[in-house]
């Protein structure tokens, strides 16, 4: 077998096939969830290309069988547009160590190329690197008084890991800036110091630890995250059920925190809110400092879009970046939003942005803002153990209560129609529940809706009616 993989062949556009591939995975990475690219797209190598065959490396079974389902589509597609011609993706195995160095050839020849010179290597970036973004820094976040706190807490860790503030946990909705903090301390002590950073979503820590116990490889589990000098954990909220990986986090917590090395983690709640998470780690999490980060103000919308558009060399009318900071309030995700498809709209056909179009353009974006990503699951519960004059805590308990069950089952309902969340994060909203029990219940109203009855019919929309409106309060 070869120790490198050489390739010379251009596309259409005159760019390299490592050119290529580093424009579609960069595209698939703004295409894609954040987690899901974290998690995923870390452990990809590049193989190379040869007759629009693309190879890339996986460094398991496991792997390999999620992209086959998830991800190969995805990366053909955006491979095939971007490169102006079809191009297949087959996937390899190898253990990360014997993969093989990816060797681009230039037009040079050994003859004219001077005799010290050595061929240029262009190595695949290490898991290390491709975590972190390295666009996520102190310097890019604009704080406000929503995120003051957060903001001076992690700049004062990334200046002195280990010290104070440990541990510390971000919790907040999404859209808030919790990773970007949390990529920052990391950017930061990886810029300044030679200390060992670690960045890993909770998700990405449970795949690598059962793929560890699969291929009896835990010891190097171990040493990777227990010899950490800064742990950075987002996402904690997706340890709930997940008793083996917490048994585990909790021992390389320990031994991290009783050396003095610092921890930082991210949650989409409050840690007291976390349910099926063991009483020992959850009071490891509360241990130290514990942030709410919260919406951004209007003043901090309005700074965060100007700082955007800076960012990708844009200029927008101050009308239109108010009018998106007032129609906007929940994240900067979807301010984001907002500004990507203003910029695509501008450049593809040409023409300034008016307000007038901003409006045109921006009007399902932000119906669908204003309608949905305000409303959680604590408000449809509130509203509807109000409405039928029963416990929010008996709605979202183990009561059997005829008094409680159809309430509690329009409430699932509304959970899954009007949020984002899935039923498995709607089933620990309610006492831990199976996600088969709230798709149960969640079914059990759509057939009495799809059976004409007009009264259920009338008081489940009456019900949306006034979620939507506390929502816009």
């Amino acid at each position: 077998m070869p120790n490198s993989f050489e390739n010379s062949a251009t596309n259409h556009n005159g760019e390299s096939s490592l050119q290529l591939w580093e424009r579609t995975i960069s595209q698939i990475k703004n295409s894609l969830p954040e987690n899901d690219f974290s998690s995923w797209f870390s452990r990809l190598r590049f193989g190379g290309e040869s007759d629009g065959r693309i190879t890339l490396y996986l460094p398991s079974a496991f792997f390999k069988d999620k992209f086959d389902d998830s991800f190969k589509s995805i990366i053909e597609n955006t491979a095939s547009e971007l490169g102006g011609r079809p191009y297949t993706v087959v996937f390899e195995i190898r253990k990360e160590s014997s993969i093989p160095q990816y060797i681009e050839k230039t037009n040079e020849t050994p003859n004219n190329r001077p005799s010290s010179e050595k061929p240029a290597v262009q190595k695949t970036p290490q898991v290390d690197d491709l975590m972190f973004n390295p666009s996520y820094t102190f310097e890019s976040f604009v704080s406000g008084d929503n995120s003051s706190f957060a903001y001076n807490a992690c700049m004062a860790i990334a200046k002195n890991p280990g010290s104070a503030y440990n541990p510390c946990l971000l919790y907040g909705g999404v859209g808030l800036g919790k990773t970007h903090l949390i990529q920052s301390i990391g950017n930061y002590v990886r810029k300044t110091t030679s200390y060992k950073v670690v960045y890993v979503t909770a998700e990405n820590f449970t795949n690598e630890f059962i793929q560890s116990v699969n291929d009896n490889t835990l010891q190097q589990f171990k040493n990777k995250y227990r010899k950490a000098d800064v742990l950075l954990i987002d996402d904690i909220h997706f340890l709930q059920k997940k008793g083996g990986t917490q048994e585990e986090l909790f021992n390389t917590f320990n031994d991290l925190y009783d050396t003095g090395r610092q921890i930082v983690f991210t949650c989409d709640r409050p840690v007291e809110e976390l349910t099926d998470i063991t009483d020992r780690l959850r009071s490891r999490f509360a241990r130290g400092l514990n942030i709410d980060l919260l919406p951004p103000n209007y003043e901090t919308r309005v700074a965060i879009l100007k700082k955007k558009c800076q960012e990708k060399g844009v200029i927008f009318s101050n009308e239109v970046i108010e009018y998106i900071a007032s129609n906007i309030s929940s994240n900067v995700r979807a301010l984001e939003s907002c500004l990507t498809k203003l910029i695509a709209y501008s450049t593809l056909l040409h023409k300034d942005i008016s307000l007038e179009t901003a409006k045109e353009q921006l009007k399902q974006i932000i119906n669908s803002n204003n309608d949905a990503s305000v409303i959680s699951i604590d408000l449809i519960v509130k509203t509807v153990a109000t409405y039928f004059n029963v416990s929010q805590f008996d709605l979202k308990g183990k009561s059997k209560s005829q008094s409680v069950v159809l309430p509690r089952q329009i409430a699932m309902y509304l959970c899954r129609k009007l949020t984002d969340f899935s039923t498995t994060e709607i089933g620990l909203e309610f006492g831990g529940k199976n996600h088969t029990t709230v798709m149960y219940n969640v079914q059990k109203v759509e057939s009495k809706l799809n059976s004409s009855d007009s009264e259920l019919s009338s008081l489940v929309a009456k019900l949306e009616s006034q979620i939507k409106t506390e929502a816009r309060k």
